[in-house]
């Protein structure tokens, strides 16, 4: 029998260690979780809040700061320049600070900054403080998505993130609620003021919540494989280290190409359709948000019924079934429309409109390992973001020389897109956010 030397064999028992650590699937206790659901939950609450404050309130700030169709549409797009920055930061940050720590950092930055803007009183201040805003709304989606991935279980994963996903639509149906009695009575900047109030929701996260086993395992681990090579720790960029892996880097660019085309249709729709509703419909401000919240309250329902199919079928089937859906039914309420269907038809849009973003947080942190998962998915999904940043001007522009409707059906097309991406490339669970891959 050769002789193995004593140094060999505790490096193979290391290796060995190494590899057995990876590949096990680490259980977060429920109640810790629970307790990470229930924070994140509340944050991508705000966040949704926030966002619909902007829809709600443009009507308003347009006639405030005398603002043209293209102006308003450009307040939504550099929102989303703001939110495309701040997700490619918060992704890379959660991979090297910890998602935890992301996550309370940039839910007490967006509230500052969010209710400062009732404070401007000119279109460029207003411009310039969104920006730099909806740079915590990017950060603050990615990260609490990346965390919940890793602590929940793989058989309920896509029900908990569509869950969680609908603390989002909650947060625009409140927003709804809050513009509806607020600015009428009080105004536009009253609605914005009050969004300081997450800060008590940052300060409660930081003790209540630790950082995921997987991500404090996949840290130590890339530790360990530093040591044994004998090299000082080099800092490697990311999006490199992704690119030069086959595998890795179609995925990461099959999911720009969808995620930009998903996020240019949401947010198209998501920043223009109150206006439609309320100056191509003629319908009344305050009937107008009561639609909207039933467009919200389906959305939640579609969410978690979405998820539980999901965790059954598989994410594949339900994202495209609710892409295509939604890119088949926009042209059906462009041309359909009547004083007695529309709300009607706006349910039935807003079952439709609610599971892509149900499936997609699961789909895609299941599409990367733990070791790049913050800046894969935070690249890819902000980076994608950066074409949506023309949706909201699109339709600007467009109902200046058309109307919204016009612009509604190029989101319609966007959608399509999306759906078909996924459908023909893209493979459930390609990766378990539990393993310190």
């Amino acid at each position: 029998m050769p002789h193995v030397p004593s140094e060999d064999m505790d490096m193979t028992t290391e290796t060995v260690a190494q590899n057995t650590a990876s590949s096990e699937a680490i259980q977060t206790p429920k109640k810790i979780w629970i307790t990470a659901f229930i924070f994140a939950f509340l944050t991508l609450l705000c966040d949704g809040a926030d966002l619909g404050f902007l829809a709600l309130s443009l009507t308003s700030l347009k006639t405030e700061f005398h603002l043209t169709g293209v102006q308003a549409g450009t307040l939504g797009s550099l929102t989303l320049l703001g939110s495309a920055i701040g997700g490619l930061i918060g992704g890379w940050a959660c991979d090297r600070f910890g998602r935890v720590r992301i996550i309370v950092f940039f839910i007490a930055y967006s509230s500052v900054l969010t209710s400062a803007l009732g404070f401007t009183d000119s279109y460029m201040q207003f411009a310039v403080l969104r920006t730099f805003g909806a740079m915590g709304l990017g950060a603050l989606y990615i990260a609490c998505n990346i965390l919940m991935s890793e602590m929940v279980p793989t058989k309920h994963r896509s029900t908990v993130l569509a869950t969680l996903m609908t603390g989002y639509t909650l947060g625009s149906l409140l927003a709804t609620l809050l513009a509806g009695h607020i600015i009428p009575e009080h105004g536009w900047r009253f609605l914005y003021w009050i969004a300081i109030t997450p800060l008590v929701l940052s300060v409660l996260m930081h003790f209540c919540v630790p950082e995921p086993e997987s991500w404090k395992k996949a840290r130590q681990l890339k530790a360990l494989e530093v040591a044994q090579s004998n090299q000082p720790k080099k800092r490697q960029n990311p999006y490199l280290e992704i690119l030069r892996d086959k595998k890795h880097g179609t995925m990461f660019v099959l999911w720009i190409i969808s995620t930009g085309a998903l996020q240019f249709g949401y947010y198209g729709v998501s920043n223009w359709l109150p206006a439609y509703l309320e100056s191509d419909l003629g319908i009344k401000f305050k009937e107008m948000a009561m639609y909207m919240v039933g467009t919200f309250l389906i959305m939640m329902f579609a969410k978690v019924i979405a998820g539980i199919v999901a965790d059954k079928l598989g994410r594949r089937a339900v994202f495209a079934f609710g892409t295509i859906g939604t890119a088949l039914f926009i042209p059906v309420i462009v041309y359909l429309n009547t004083p007695t269907n529309i709300l009607w038809m706006m349910l039935f849009f807003g079952f439709l409109y609610g599971i892509p973003y149900a499936i997609n947080a699961t789909y895609m942190t299941e599409s990367f390992p733990t070791s790049i998962r913050g800046s894969a998915v935070g690249g890819a999904y902000n980076i994608g973001k950066v074409l949506s940043i023309f949706s909201p001007l699109t339709i600007g522009f467009l109902s200046q020389n058309g109307s919204i409707g016009l612009g509604l059906l190029v989101m319609a097309a966007a959608y399509f897109i999306c759906g078909v991406i996924p459908l023909l490339f893209i493979k459930d669970r390609l990766f378990n956010p539990q393993k310190a891959e």
